[in-house]
């Protein structure tokens, strides 16, 4: 997956999520974000970051901010990032890292921006570049790197495999998923009464899989204020997880909920289908319970 849009301005994470936020940098220039999938169930997000530095080094960038996971700041340096949609790129809340770069262009200052997660099979890597010259490719193997001239390393997208329909393929191989069913009352945070087929399966993974922690991340699209779409957003995903309490019989231990309101979109909100498809909770497999 790709995305282009000439003279942006794009605020880059250069420092961790400390003290209610994440240090960025305004760059500005021609942007563009590309999104790959690495057939390996044994690549390692080291492994990857690894491999990807040295090309970025061997390109003429110099590194400017590096973390892993908790060091980057965990949930919230993830989605106060800028993440391409699933299924194209993929997150995993316990296991990515970031580094953040730059190098002198002809055109003045070039920064680039890689995430690198996985699920139980595949590796994920976003690059996001700026500046105004050609976008870099990166390879994706593990193996150490032929040198390279500054900006043409090369990175070559794997093939994808289709994303799973059934939300128990999709959570054990690591990746999220809508709840595309859910009702809630106009204007509340309240989920309306029913029967929910997404909410009966998720209750039946947990169960089958008491190891197993999720979270339900609730969303907005971008109509009022950051403050209360954050606000409505994390009260929802709590109305979900104490339906999946009460009705479904889900251990408490195994799923939390957070919400990050308009953060996180995965359609336009300059459209009122896309504001609809905004206004979502999705499921998070995390980690094993305490």
């Amino acid at each position: 997956m790709q995305r282009a849009e000439a003279l942006a301005s794009f605020r880059l994470a250069v420092g961790p999520f400390q003290d209610g936020k994440i240090a960025t940098q305004l760059t500005e220039g021609n942007l563009e974000q590309s999104a790959w999938r690495i057939a390996d169930p044994d690549i390692s997000t080291l492994a990857m970051t690894q491999s990807l530095r040295s090309q970025i080094a061997a390109a003429g960038y110099k590194v400017i901010f590096e973390c892993e996971t908790e060091a980057c700041g965990g949930y919230d340096f993830r989605y106060g990032t800028e993440i391409l949609p699933e299924p194209d790129m993929h997150v995993d809340l316990g296991d990515f890292r970031y580094i953040a770069a730059e190098r002198a262009g002809p055109l003045g200052v070039e920064y680039l921006g890689l995430i690198v997660s996985r699920s139980p099979d595949t590796g994920f890597v976003q690059l996001t570049r700026i500046g105004g010259a050609a976008t870099p490719q990166v390879a994706t193997s593990t193996k150490t790197p032929e040198p390279a001239k500054p900006g043409t390393f090369a990175l070559k997208p794997a093939p994808v495999a289709a994303a799973p329909d059934d939300l128990g393929a999709a959570l054990d191989l690591g990746q999220s998923k809508v709840l595309e069913d859910l009702v809630f009352s106009s204007g509340t945070s309240t989920l309306s009464e029913g029967e929910y087929a997404s909410l009966s399966a998720l209750a039946a993974w947990l169960k089958a899989n008491p190891q197993q922690v999720a979270m339900l991340v609730g969303h907005t699209d971008a109509s009022g204020g950051l403050a209360g779409n954050t606000a409505l957003s994390k009260k929802r995903a709590e109305s979900v997880r104490q339906t999946l309490l009460t009705r479904y019989g889900v251990a408490a231990a195994q799923i939390t909920a957070n919400g990050v309101g308009p953060l996180a979109p995965r359609a336009s909100n300059q459209t009122a289908e896309g504001q609809q498809q905004n206004r979502r909770v999705e499921v998070v497999p995390t980690s094993t319970p305490e």
